[in-house]
């Protein structure tokens, strides 16, 4: 079985140090939506939805990256940490969607206390 790893903020150097400046809100927004990112295919099913989303998600980081370093402003930035949180979230929901069309839900886990 082949798979794909997605390129890591830290990798890219985007990860906050312990001197840098306090978290943005939508950086906060973008990481909540980063840690949601799924790494498994829906019903371990690999077909071209799933290699589209992966892909999809590598596009956004690429994207984040890119917008980051061409940020001349604090407004900049802002726009590129929200963008790339919708991006992530539209790219999950729409896959999500596109396999429970094809009658594969995504499983949950429910723990009773």
């Amino acid at each position: 079985m082949k798979t794909l790893s997605l390129v890591s903020l830290v990798t890219l150097g985007l990860a906050t140090t312990a001197t840098a400046a306090p978290m943005l809100y939508e950086e906060q927004v973008a990481r909540a939506e980063e840690a949601l990112i799924l790494i498994n295919p829906i019903a371990g099913i690999e077909n071209s939805r799933w290699f589209d989303y992966r892909s999809d998600v590598g596009e956004a980081q690429k994207e984040l990256v890119s917008d980051l370093r061409r940020a001349s402003d604090l407004e900049d930035t802002r726009d590129a940490w929200e963008e790339y949180a919708h991006e992530l979230k539209h790219e999950r929901i729409d896959y999500i969607e596109d396999m429970a069309e094809k009658g594969y839900r995504q499983g949950t886990v429910t723990i009773v206390n």
